[in-house]
């Protein structure tokens, strides 16, 4: 089996056992991706399955594996503002400044969508805020282009 489309499916429906059993069955899926480059652990991130990611992080899921875009799990952690799973990927090794193609990095990301837990997160993590993406804007940037207080506060 290396229907990864079929694999996506199951993780997406919030079933572990499935994933889990098919995992048993064909623990090469755990690397597949899919043709937009959407690995099983990063959209088990997008779509908030905590319990889906501890599995895949236990069969051995590339926890920096990226997207077509350069994004990482952590990174679709980081724009959603699920603290539970990117708390989950940090403490299994993910690259807390890992950068997009855009050079946006999950700090930047939890800036840009107003996530204040996240970026409280990220910098308890040492997250570096003098990073830039690629227009040269840091997460300092926007949070005062976007007047996000909170944020402001956290990064000062």
């Amino acid at each position: 089996m290396n229907d990864i489309n079929f694999f996506l499916e199951a993780v997406k429906s919030v079933e572990p056992d499935r994933v889990e059993t098919l995992l048993k069955l064909h623990p090469e899926l755990v690397h597949g991706k899919d043709q937009r480059g959407f690995t099983p652990l990063i959209f088990a991130t997008y779509f908030d399955k905590k319990e889906v990611v501890e599995i895949l992080l236990k069969y051995q899921a590339d926890v920096d594996g990226t997207d077509a875009a350069g994004n990482t799990a952590l990174i679709g952690a980081a724009f959603k503002g699920n603290t539970d799973i990117a708390t989950l990927l940090i403490e299994n090794g993910a690259h807390i400044n890992a950068k997009n193609a855009q050079g946006v990095t999950p700090l930047i990301f939890a800036t840009m969508y107003n996530q204040v837990n996240m970026v409280a997160l990220l910098l308890k993590y040492e997250a570096d805020t003098t990073i830039k993406d690629v227009d040269g804007n840091t997460a300092f940037d926007y949070a005062n282009e976007k007047g996000f207080k909170e944020i402001l506060e956290l990064l000062a």
